[in-house]
């Protein structure tokens, strides 16, 4: 299955320190697909107007939505304090996936 991840991140000067500190860690865990929770197909930071962080977002493949919340929650981004919540929205069945190069590897089923 595949889901529209987006984590909107809390704001304040403290979150974006924090969020420059944990960003490797958090790259760390895209990259592994949460040791393997997850197939992390695309995804980026958002920014406001100003260019200015607020949040995240991912397309991921998991065996289901409680595995996709596993990842996301997982993130060090999320454990750390960054993340505000996190919003899943599961996409079609014919999503075209084979379209987007993966930024980690298949999830074993």
């Amino acid at each position: 299955m595949y889901f529209l991840m987006i984590c909107p991140h809390k704001s304040g000067a403290e979150i974006n320190a924090l969020r420059d500190r944990l960003r490797p860690q958090h790259r760390d865990w895209v990259a592994s697909g949460g040791n393997g929770l997850a197939r992390v197909l695309t995804g980026s930071a958002l920014w406001n107007p100003k260019a200015e962080g607020i949040g995240n977002f991912g397309i991921l493949e998991a065996q289901d939505e409680a595995t996709a919340r596993a990842f996301a929650e997982g993130d060090p981004f999320f454990k750390g304090g960054v993340v505000k919540r996190v919003e899943l929205t599961r996409l079609a069945d014919t999503f075209q996936a084979g379209r987007i190069s993966p930024l980690t590897q298949a999830v074993s089923t």
